[in-house]
């Protein structure tokens, strides 16, 4: 699964159903139900199954629907587009990526697992961080999208999951009491990401 998906999960999920209404969703939930097992909340990280639902009742006006949702969520993609960068609009993935990055702990680890991924025991040894609030601090940053399983390794006959950050750089803009995050993704969250393939801008 891609850490960019479950990042833009929620508010994809607030998005779809201020754009749709009750009627339509519950059409959309019933058939993603019965074609796939799954909620539409669910499908936010397995949006090429939603697509699928959406191309059933809209044809090719999803398309359209889904540039919609898109734009929501993305100002736009940068013209560094070539180097996976995108402007967030959302303000609440905006305040996730912010408060992470305004705790010093959580920041620390972001920037240990940025260019390699790695075991929660090695970012907390290479963190310097307590047990404790190092699981803790972890658990929150998987829980809000912005780690993400991208493999494990098998020490004494388990297998222990790498954790990565969901992206390689980050730049935070301030304009006139604005403020504006652009990420830049990884290849990996480029490819993997089943809104970004789903979606083509």
């Amino acid at each position: 699964m891609s850490g960019l998906d479950h990042l833009l999960a929620k508010s994809l999920d607030i998005t779809i159903r201020k754009n749709l209404g009750s009627q339509a969703v519950k059409k959309i939930e019933d058939r993603l139900f019965e074609k796939f097992g799954i909620s539409l909340t669910q499908s936010m990280e397995e949006f090429d199954k939603l697509d699928l639902v959406l191309r059933e009742f809209f044809g090719k006006g999803a398309d359209g629907l889904e540039k919609r949702f898109f734009e929501n969520i993305f100002q736009s993609k940068t013209k560094k587009s070539k180097e996976n960068w995108y402007s967030l609009a959302d303000s609440d993935i905006n305040s996730v990526i912010l408060q992470a990055f305004g705790d010093t702990e959580k920041k620390k680890i972001l920037e240990s697992v940025a260019e390699q991924p790695k075991i929660i025991a090695d970012i907390i040894k290479e963190c310097n961080l307590p047990q404790t609030s190092g699981y803790r601090k972890i658990n929150a940053l998987i829980d809000e999208g912005l780690l993400y399983v991208t493999d494990h390794i098998v020490r004494e006959n388990k297998k222990i999951n790498q954790y990565a950050c969901v992206f390689s750089n980050l730049r935070i803009n301030i304009e006139k009491n604005k403020v504006s995050v652009d990420i830049q993704l990884s290849n990996f969250e480029q490819k993997n990401s089943t809104v970004l393939q789903t979606i083509k801008i």
